[in-house]
């Protein structure tokens, strides 16, 4: 199972900064997502399981933080992974909150991604990171997260579950009544396995996945610089 960049986007529409990027996730059925997928696109399975993710960070809308920083916000999102009938492998966001209006309402009016506004913070103390959430607007507005995670050593060769759920070359997403496939490229992550201190969070709940328990992988990242092609059809 390899999941290695596909060649470079060479004419990239946007460019962003994921910093301080911790991936949490739990292994699922399937059948309990298939009705939630763009049409076209099945779940993506390793030995007969998908995943949910749920992943935090910090955006750098510009892709330059020490450029932008100003311009920087949390944002946290719970996606599944998916596979198109020309097989290119991707993501598809349930939910994407974020602490910035103009940028919801852009992304959400422009390009028809989940986004919700939210409250949030991205909090270091040595090499724990703690990230909280609590929704305002539109859906589930009392919907909240807070986990804190602490980082251990470098991954020198992550596993092919690990590549899996971090190599997702694009995004699967309707957009105008079409399923629309949107390629991305960026560096291999720079990932450290990392152990959970605490945790508590219904984002996934309130984006119709049932889970329980602590999350089966957690990784953390200092991020990468993403780029962002022309998208295509998907279905």
């Amino acid at each position: 199972m390899t999941f290695g960049s596909p060649r470079r986007v060479d004419r990239s529409v946007l460019t962003q900064w994921w910093s301080d990027v911790t991936f949490l996730h739990w292994r699922i059925p399937p059948g309990a997502v298939e009705h939630l997928l763009p049409a076209g696109t099945r779940p993506d399975v390793v030995g007969g399981d998908t995943f949910v993710g749920l992943i935090a960070f910090r955006l750098y809308p510009l892709g330059w933080p020490w450029l932008t920083g100003r311009w920087s916000f949390p944002e946290t999102n719970v996606r599944l992974y998916t596979v198109d009938r020309q097989e290119r492998r991707g993501v598809v966001f349930l939910s994407m909150d974020a602490s910035n209006l103009p940028f919801v309402l852009g992304a959400r009016a422009l390009a028809g991604l989940p986004y919700m506004l939210s409250d949030m913070v991205v909090r270091h103390d040595g090499n724990e990171v703690t990230y909280t959430c609590r929704r305002k607007w539109p859906h589930r507005p009392d919907a909240t997260s807070a986990f804190t995670v602490r980082a251990g050593e470098r991954i020198v060769r992550p596993t092919p579950l690990e590549e899996f759920l971090t190599a997702r070359w694009g995004l699967h997403t309707s957009w105008l009544g079409r399923t629309t496939y949107l390629p991305s490229h960026h560096v291999p992550w720079d990932l450290s396995r990392a152990t959970i201190v605490r945790c508590d969070d219904d984002l996934v709940a309130s984006a119709e996945i049932p889970v329980s328990g602590e999350p089966m992988s957690v990784l953390y990242s200092p991020g990468v610089r993403a780029r962002f092609g022309i998208p295509s059809c998907a279905a």
